[in-house]
C-alpha cells in the first residue's frame, strides 16, 4: 500500500518520458507522489510537510479522504457528510493543509452534493 504513490508517479513519468510536455501528466506526478503526504510531515512516501507538498497533492489528499469517508467499504459504512467533515476540521494542521481546510468549509455545500449524484448514481 505505501508504495502506490511510488509507483503511479514512476509508472506517469515514464508516460511523460515517451511523451513529453503534457502538463496534465506533470500534475498527475506531483498528485501521484504526494495525495498521501500529510500536513505534518507523518504521510508517506517521503515525509515531506507543509508546503514542501504540492499544492495539488494537500488539495487531493483532503478530497481522498472524504471520498473514503463518505463511501461505503467491505469493513465499513459510509459516514455521513457532517461526520466526515468532523474528521477533516479534526485533521486541520496535521493531516491536512489549514488553507485547504478552510476552502473545503466554503464549498462543502458542493462537496456534499457530488457525494450524492454519486451515490444517487451507484443505486
Amino acid at each position: 500500500m505505501r508504495r502506490h504513490p511510488v509507483l503511479g508517479a514512476d509508472t506517469l513519468r515514464e508516460v511523460d518520458r515517451q511523451h513529453p510536455g503534457n502538463s496534465f501528466i506533470r500534475i498527475g506526478i506531483d498528485i501521484a507522489e504526494s495525495h498521501h503526504e500529510k500536513w505534518d510531515g507523518s504521510g508517506y512516501p517521503y515525509g515531506k510537510r507543509k508546503k514542501e507538498i504540492p499544492l495539488v497533492g494537500r488539495i487531493l489528499a483532503l478530497g481522498d479522504v472524504y471520498d473514503a469517508l463518505t463511501s461505503q467499504r467491505c469493513y465499513k459504512k459510509a459516514f455521513s457528510h457532517e461526520k466526515s467533515r468532523s474528521i477533516i476540521e479534526e485533521g486541520e494542521g496535521r493531516h491536512f493543509d489549514p488553507d485547504v481546510v478552510q476552502a473545503f468549509r466554503e464549498v462543502e455545500t458542493e462537496f456534499l452534493r457530488v457525494r450524492q449524484d454519486f451515490q444517487d448514481a451507484e443505486d
